[in-house]
């Protein structure tokens, strides 16, 4: 009973303890490759016959292991190793840079070849009668003429000048303003505009000079007639013009007029292309 009272009166026994790891543990050291002590029966890299340290360090051999990253076939550089670039020399630190400023040297620079003036020598090569490819080389051997740093105004151009006070950059955007969209100022703007439009159309309208209403006199409908022109008739052969026409299904001429006006008449109500169909509503 002693016992199960002690337990119950300390809960820091069955709280569970954080892990604690070490460096190793948290950052391992990189792995090195595998060697012929390395290998245990049942791993994936298991050889028979003759084994060499040398084989597991082809990558092309060397498999993954179950659960593991690849090793790697690399060999690292010892304990003593230090990693990354080495500094030599000494600057002095900070009491050598406030003793004296180091000033760089500006290396001599050499003199760059000047560029040919192709331009001149192909026109003095034409004045000169030569228009052949010996004869130009010959040309521009005997007339080597360059391009001076003076002559070069088109390559390098001048800077335009610019104010003393001049600002680069983009603007800064004004700060909206809160207040007039709060209290619809904007909508009121527009509404007054709007008033004053219509106001300015009204006043317009009223101070427009109306005309009477114009009447049309016989001359100016005679300048706006234009009198029907005869259509000719219709052309056609002379030895067609006396045949007559060898089927008439028209007793007379009066059916056949008559037939027409009728067929006129269902014109609107017909279907097909000359209208002779079938009637488009029942």
């Amino acid at each position: 009973m002693p016992e199960a009272q002690s337990s119950r009166q300390d809960p820091r026994r069955w709280k569970k303890q954080p892990v604690r790891r070490t460096v190793s543990q948290i950052c391992p050291p990189p792995r090195r490759p595998l060697t012929v002590a390395d290998i245990r029966p049942g791993m994936e890299n298991e050889r028979l016959g003759v084994v060499r340290d040398s084989m597991f360090q082809n990558p092309l051999i060397v498999k993954a292991e179950l659960g593991k990253p690849r090793e790697r076939s690399c060999s690292l550089p010892g304990i003593d190793f230090n990693y990354g670039l080495y500094t030599r020399g000494l600057d002095g630190g900070v009491p050598e840079a406030i003793g004296h400023w180091n000033v760089f040297k500006q290396q001599p620079t050499c003199p760059h070849e000047l560029t040919r003036n192709y331009i001149t020598m192909n026109r003095g090569a034409v004045k000169a009668g030569l228009v052949t490819a010996r004869e130009n080389f010959l040309y521009r051997r005997l007339n080597d003429i360059r391009i001076s740093d003076q002559d070069d105004r088109h390559v390098k151009k001048e800077l335009p000048s610019l104010p003393p006070n001049m600002t680069f950059g983009t603007p800064t955007r004004p700060s909206t303003p809160l207040f007039d969209l709060l209290q619809h100022r904007y909508q009121q703007l527009w509404v007054q505009e709007q008033k004053d439009t219509q106001k300015a159309i009204k006043l317009e309208k009223k101070h427009k000079v109306i005309l009477g209403k114009l009447y049309e006199t016989r001359s100016s409908q005679l300048r706006k007639y234009k009198p029907p022109g005869k259509p000719d008739a219709l052309w056609h052969m002379p030895h067609f013009q006396k045949v007559r026409p060898h089927l008439d299904t028209f007793p007379t001429e009066a059916d056949r007029q008559r037939a027409f006006r009728a067929h006129q008449e269902e014109h609107a109500v017909r279907q097909g292309t000359l209208r002779m169909g079938n009637y488009t509503h029942p």
